[in-house]
């Protein structure tokens, strides 16, 4: 197998080319993909979405499946907010559980005001505690990523209630033996569905301690459930036995703006910040690759984009300007946004 075809089977697994047109296909996909993040970078409580792998305004579809409980909000992927489809909250809550060391005494009294009159917003703990804001709220993230509380996010409302994870969900067991099985399975289905990943890019993703990655990947390996390969250009990784003999196709010539949370863009996220040096907005998905990083500083309101950083040939830079242009112009345009540079120099 060669590198053309990793990137082909990658772009048609991920929907990027042919977007999903029901939810049911939005629905499988997300499945595979999941943990799903927000966009990034986008107000607190906004649902998450899977742009632009959709025909539709996906985060209308997310924001009605959150409120009808068919999606679980939780932190995953090294702590950050996902959401999960709610069938499978007990597989991703033992994969990426952190248990607490300790339990101290604001864990303990926020702990007690919830278990006694859940469930409460932050605002209401802070009445009943007397603990100011950020105090609150640090607890409350460490105590979500051990899944002892639970973040009933139905809307975009800033009050959500927090109540006992164990109460929302009575039937999930977590414990230590079921942690390996459950990465195992998450490893994978995300394997599969990028058709070829290498050890960095698995922890890039997936944000798992080192050695509970390597005997994953190692117990994968001894029951045949993925096989190690070498592709030029890619690097040693692994992929499923029944993608050993993939037809030899290349990439699609195609440009996506993928966001920081995007599952692409972080199973590379550790590569790409050495690769783009500087404030990057989003980056550039190029025929399969990420090889451009649209730059410029963040703010809340608009912002300008300051360059347009490409990691192509300097003829396809030339050649594929208007193409490239237009893609990053779709979301950064006039009146609120204007795109400075491209590669440098004008951009005229």
């Amino acid at each position: 197998m060669d590198k053309g075809t990793v990137l082909a089977n990658r772009l048609d697994r991920h929907r990027l080319l042919a977007p999903v047109e029901s939810e049911e296909d939005y629905l499988e996909l997300l499945r595979q993909l999941q943990p799903v993040n927000p966009i990034f970078y986008t107000c607190p409580g906004d649902p998450p979405s899977l742009y632009p792998r959709a025909a539709f305004e996906d985060q209308e579809v997310t924001s009605n499946l959150r409120k009808g409980q068919v999606l679980a909000k939780g932190r995953f992927l090294g702590g950050g907010v996902g959401y999960v489809l709610a069938d499978e909250i007990a597989l991703f809550a033992n994969a990426f559980c952190k248990p607490l060391t300790g339990v101290g005494p604001k864990e303990q009294q926020i702990l007690d005001v919830i278990k006694g009159a859940g469930p409460l917003s932050a605002g209401m703990i802070k009445e009943e505690t007397g603990l100011l804001s950020k105090e609150i709220m640090p607890v409350l993230h460490k105590l979500q990523k051990a899944f002892i509380v639970y973040e009933d996010q139905s809307d975009s409302d800033w009050e959500r209630p927090w109540e006992m994870f164990e109460r929302v969900w009575p039937d999930v067991r977590i414990c230590d033996e079921q942690k390996l099985s459950a990465v195992k399975s998450i490893l994978s289905r995300f394997i599969k569905i990028n058709v070829f990943l290498t050890f960095g890019q698995l922890k890039s993703w997936s944000r798992f301690p080192v050695r509970l990655l390597k005997g994953a990947i190692q117990a994968l390996l001894e029951e045949n459930l993925i096989i190690p390969r070498s592709i030029d250009g890619l690097g040693e990784g692994c992929m499923l036995p029944d993608d050993a003999d993939l037809p030899q196709v290349q990439p699609q010539r195609s440009v996506f703006m993928l966001h920081k949370a995007d599952p692409i863009v972080r199973m590379h996220l550790d590569a790409l910040k050495k690769k783009f040096d500087g404030e990057v907005l989003q980056y550039l998905l190029i025929d399969g690759e990420l090889n451009g990083a649209v730059m410029g500083h963040m703010r809340i309101g608009p912002h300008d984009v300051e360059d347009i950083e490409l990691q192509i040939p300097k003829r396809e830079c030339a050649s594929r300007r208007r193409e490239i242009l237009s893609v990053v112009a779709k979301h950064y345009c006039p009146p609120r946004s204007q795109i400075r540079h491209y590669c440098g120099g004008g951009r005229g």
